[in-house]
Formats: C-alpha cells, structure tokens, sequence
C-alpha cells in the first residue's frame, strides 16, 4: 500500500500527563495551516472536554475502527486516525484497515469548555499505551485537552511513552472523497431513542457470519420507534452490510441519546449507510461501504469530477474561497465565484481527493479540512482515472454522437452517452452498471467529449 509521506519538526512530544487540575492531554503541532497562512507550532484548541469520560470513549471508538480489519482480518492495520480543529468543533477521523468503515467522533461545542477551537489538521498514531490511558478515565476526571497536527503520546503516572507519526496511505485519501460523495447523497432513514438504540445495536453480530467478511446485503426499516429487519429493499429501508462492522459503537452506547441512521434511496442493490450515535456534547457517526469486503476507495464515485478541466479550474477557484468553514454552503460559494451549484459541488468532489472537504450528515453540510498531503496524490494513484487519461491521450477514442469506440488493448468497446450516464460493453459495466463510478472506457470518452486535458495521461 502506497504511504504519504511528511516531515515535521516537532516541539515536543504530545503527552496525556498528570497535573494540578487532573490529567492533560496534550497533542502538540509542528507545522499546519490556519487562517494567518503556515505556522511551524499553531495552537487550535486549549480547554477542558465537558465529559471527559465520553469524550475517551469515543476516541477509542475511532481507534478500535483505525485497528480493524473487517475483510482479510490476518492483515496488519494503519492505526493513523486524524484530528481536525474546525472552528467550533474538534473532529476525530479514521478508516479501517480494509478502508470499508469510515469513523468520525464529533467533539462540538457544548462539549468542549475553552477558548473557540482553532483550525488545523494531522493523523495521529493511537496505539496500545494510548487506548490504556484513555480508558482509565473516568467521568469525575477533568481533562484538559491541547490540540495540534503532530505525534501522540502518552505520559502516565508509570511513565512516558511516545508514539510515532504513522504516514497515511493512499487508500485513506481516496476513501475520504469516496466517503463525502456517498454521505452526500444520504437522507435520514430512522431516528430511535436511546433505549431502542442500545438494543438494536447490541442485538447485531459482532463476528462475521462466515469466512473473513459476513457477505451479502441485509436490510433494515424504521418500525414504529425501532428497526427491524427486512429481506428486500422496500422504500424506506436502509442497508446493512457486515452488521458486525458496528461493533465500534458499543464503546459509546451507555451515553447514547439517540441513534440515527442515513441511507440513500433504496434501489434493490447493496449500498453505504452511516450510523449516527448522539452523545452529550459529541456525536460518533460509523459509514459503512455497501460490502465489508469492498472498500471505500475503489467506489469511483469521485470519478467524474476528476475528469474534465472545468473540475480541475473550479476546484482552484472554490478553494480560494474556503474559510475552514465547519458548515460549507454550496449556494453561498456558487454565489460568490459565479459557478452552477452544480459545478460547485464537483469541485468540492475534486478537492475531497486531497481530504480537504468531508460532509457532516447531521448539519447536511460539507465541512473544510486540510490534510497535510499532495493534492494531486490520490488522483496520480487512481488506477481508473490514470487508464482513462492514457487511452484518451493515446487517441483510442472515436466519438460518433451519443456513441463512441474505445480500443483498449486488442478489444473494441461500445460507449453510449444518455444524458449525463454513460454505459459500456465492457466487463465492469456488466458488473456493476455504474453502482462503483464509471469504466476507464466511459471516463476516456467523458475526457474527450468534454475536451479535458490528457498529456499527463501516459503516466
């Protein structure tokens, strides 16, 4: 797997230490952005966490998912979860090993008592003396929290240990614009009380049914003030993949004050959901890819903002215009650089390959974010999009009106526009029918149709 790589100057390490006013947890920068530009040390949140106890649970929640392997479980995981300070909030962000769960804990305002939170972003390393402090405290330890893009470490009354900076892979990148694309399209599907939550989710596996992943799509639709489970896809209900992928929550559940539950439109195929657990002061969200054995990364939903260059120009001019707003507002950006919405939200699609725009399903609202990597990495390491500018700049496609020829290989693909779809004679067509992005062929097409720049196709 291809890892990022960044060189940061630190300080000092970050530390959960003792104190005067009880434990202090402190994760120190070392180099970042803000709303003053570049700051080798930037401080973005120095305060107290209301409920400290919650507060670790969820943190460990993310962990457990940065841990995890929910297909081919023998493999190791990243363990590199990332930290966002966004103004009124802190979000905590990670993907699975198999990068088919993606898990956020929001810390928002009212859970945090302190200065406003400052801007910045980083991955973190969360390992075994890290979950060991946190799950020591309790919920009548205050805990000071200092936040910054850099390292982690962990100071206990047996000693300090320091846990290194972990480079994020490829796949994490990808996954988090896969991720935003899919939550976007997302309505709420259910709400339960607390005491229907806790019992729903702890009524769920916490093991596969069989092999390495449970396969196979299951359903659930809102009932009454709870869920039950479905053998089809009837309006209204929700897919459930891998029902054991939510296993994470339970860290949280005796906090629980509601559980949420987002899905797209039924369509009679297995698709991504989030699950939204409301605690006091934060909310942790798991989004699950439409298989535990498919991950977030090869969806190729982020495809077609890729690739044209109005995508590529408007991503600039949109991100020139981004004030690390918690809640992003595509109107108000379409007003103020005379784009289409439409044009506006490609645009945001684009720049959530760099993970600098992720969606927040219970503002309905993108958010801004910037991670500390190549902008144009995912989509160099996008073997899809690569393929697709290689054909086009090789001049393998022939347009014929809402028709084209593709000649991939020692094979001739047929490539039919309708509308704004495109469908092929290829194999990947035949498997997925546009449910994972489009084919390499109907992205070549799409490139040359819409006269997008191909030189660096040959890659």
């Amino acid at each position: 797997m291809t890892r990022s790589v960044q060189a940061l100057a630190y300080a000092r390490p970050s530390a959960l230490a003792s104190s005067q006013v009880g434990p202090s947890l402190g994760l120190e920068t070392a180099g970042g952005l803000t709303p003053r530009g570049a700051e080798a040390h930037p401080r973005f949140f120095a305060g107290f966490l209301s409920d400290p106890r919650i507060a670790a649970r969820g943190l460990l929640a993310v962990a457990d998912v940065a841990a995890a392997r929910y297909y081919q479980r023998t493999l190791p995981a990243s363990l590199d979860p990332v930290v966002t300070g966004n103004g009124d909030r802190l979000r905590f962000e990670s993907f699975s090993g198999c990068c088919g769960v993606y898990a956020r804990l929001d810390v928002l305002r009212e859970g945090l008592d302190g200065q406003e939170t400052g801007h910045g972003t980083t991955n973190v390393d969360v390992n075994a003396p890290l979950r060991e402090a946190l799950s020591r405290i309790t919920a009548a330890d205050p805990l000071h929290l200092r936040v910054g893009p850099d390292e982690l470490a962990v100071t206990t009354l047996d000693g300090p240990v320091v846990e290194k900076k972990v480079p994020l892979p490829d796949r994490w990148l990808r996954g988090f614009a896969e991720a935003q694309v899919a939550s976007a399209g997302f309505d709420l599907r259910a709400e339960l009380t607390a005491e229907r939550a806790v019992a729903f989710l702890r009524s769920l596996p916490r093991t596969p049914s069989s092999g390495n992943a449970g396969r196979g799509a299951r359903w659930v639709v809102a009932s009454g003030e709870s869920l039950r489970p479905t053998t089809r896809p009837v309006p209204g209900a929700v897919c459930l993949p891998g029902p054991e992928r939510l296993v994470a929550l339970q860290r949280v559940l005796r906090d629980a004050t509601a559980l949420r539950v987002y899905g797209p439109v039924a369509d009679g195929a297995a698709a991504a959901s989030a699950w939204e657990v409301v605690l006091p002061g934060m909310r942790l969200t798991l989004t699950l890819s439409p298989d535990s054995a498919r991950g977030f990364s090869g969806e190729g939903g982020v495809l077609e903002a890729l690739a044209t260059e109005d995508a590529a120009a408007d991503a600039e001019l949109v991100s020139v215009l981004l004030a690390w707003e918690p809640r992003i507002e595509p109107a108000s950006l379409a007003e103020q650089s005379g784009l289409s919405v439409e044009r506006v939200r490609a645009a945001l699609t684009r720049l959530g390959t760099a993970g600098r725009v992720g969606y927040d399903l219970a503002d309905a609202a993108y958010f801004h974010r910037e991670l500390p990597y190549d902008a144009d990495r995912a989509e160099r390491h996008n073997p899809r999009l690569v393929a697709a500018r290689r054909l086009a700049g090789e001049g393998a496609v022939s347009l014929d009106g809402s028709r084209a020829t593709v000649v991939s290989g020692d094979r001739r693909y047929q490539v039919r526009e309708s509308g704004s779809a495109f469908s092929c004679t290829c194999q990947w067509w035949a498997d997925y029918r546009g449910r994972r992005g489009p084919c390499k062929h109907a992205l070549a097409v799409r490139m040359v149709s819409r006269g997008a720049t191909v030189s660096g196709g040959a890659r």
